[in-house]
């Protein structure tokens, strides 16, 4: 009877294991920080996908803007294959196809031309061939436990910009993509972009835990945006002008992932101080006096990352190819001891 009792309990368990997906084997399950190799390392994508009841679910950020669900995602002979472009009834994006290798998302994607704009001269020259981009994924990195609101030690004070005391721009600026620092300053020494044909602007010191305060102000319906370590941006827009705007693009959202617990937005036109405190990868934001997030673990890169080395320093990066906004003071104080 035991041996009876043994043999069936044996059959369910191997008919249970053969009838649930196989989502631990799956290799490609999870999330990956992705980026170009060689000349394509500035291209960052970042891919989550997930079993869900054995079907493929996704998220995608190619390289700009906001974590996507996928419009084609599946896997044949061991190779993952999706696209990003168009609908889930007819995918555009260029195909991305991938194998894990040792540990890593190894594959390729080749760029679709750019269509013709209707109406437009044709091009005097033909277009380039298309060109494959090689890239790589790595599993995001484990952050020690941290706490983003705690009481921490800081050290010094980094001014990166004060309107009351003038410093040449290029002696703590760079851009992104080493693009000349078109800011300027006017006859009020308000930091300002021009736009169109503005930059990121990238401090030349980078920084790993530390407390950012800084103080601007934005036109009607412009929008900016604050990198922490470059790597994760929090949102600046006028979203009382525009009250449309998705939960986690508004003000204060960590970009396209977290959206502030409360409003806590100026008019446009006025000063606004936008405090964040970073520590691994949790953060407190605190808008206008507000606490709009308290100690959030952020979920990765944001759109528009320099890059996807997480535990690494990063510097502080400043939106300035969207919308018109002037700076009057930003400072960074790094945090020498974490507090719990």
């Amino acid at each position: 009877m035991k041996l009876l009792k043994g043999t069936l309990l044996l059959a369910v368990a191997i008919l249970i294991a053969a009838a649930t997906p196989r989502a631990q084997s799956n290799p490609f399950l999870g999330t990956w920080n992705i980026a170009g190799t060689g000349a394509d390392s500035n291209q960052i994508f970042w891919l989550e996908l997930k079993n869900d009841g054995g079907k493929l679910t996704s998220l995608f950020l190619n390289r700009t803007g906001h974590p996507i669900p996928l419009t084609a995602v599946k896997i044949e002979n061991n190779e993952l294959i999706f696209q990003a472009g168009g609908t889930a009834e007819k995918p555009s994006g260029p195909e991305f196809h991938a194998k894990v290798v040792d540990g890593k998302l190894v594959g390729s994607y080749t760029p679709l031309p750019r269509p013709l704009v209707a109406g437009a001269p044709a091009p005097a020259t033909p277009p380039p061939a298309p060109r494959t981009v090689n890239f790589a994924g790595v599993r995001p990195p484990v952050f020690p436990a941290g706490n983003a609101s705690g009481k921490h030690e800081y050290g010094a004070p980094v001014v990166l910009y004060d309107a009351a005391v003038a410093k040449p721009l290029d002696e703590i600026w760079g851009s992104q993509g080493n693009r000349p620092v078109n800011w300027t300053v006017d006859a009020d020494h308000l930091l300002a972009n021009p736009v169109p044909g503005g930059v990121n602007l990238v401090s030349k010191q980078k920084f790993t835990d530390f407390k950012v305060s800084v103080e601007y102000k934005l036109e009607p319906k412009s929008n900016s945006g604050i990198y922490l370590r470059g790597r994760y941006e929090i949102q600046v827009l006028d979203d009382l002008t525009d009250t449309t705007t998705e939960k986690y693009l508004t003000q204060a959202a960590i970009y396209g992932r977290t959206p502030p617990a409360k409003l806590a937005s100026k008019a446009p036109g006025e000063w606004q101080t936008m405090e964040a405190i970073l520590v691994g990868n949790h953060v407190t934001v605190t808008l206008n006096g507000v606490k709009v997030h308290d100690n959030v673990v952020i979920g990765g890169v944001t759109g528009g990352t320099l890059d996807n080395d997480e535990l690494a320093p990063g510097p502080l990066m400043i939106q300035g190819d969207h919308g018109h906004v002037w700076i009057r003071k930003a400072v960074v104080t790094p945090i020498t001891k974490a507090g719990k």
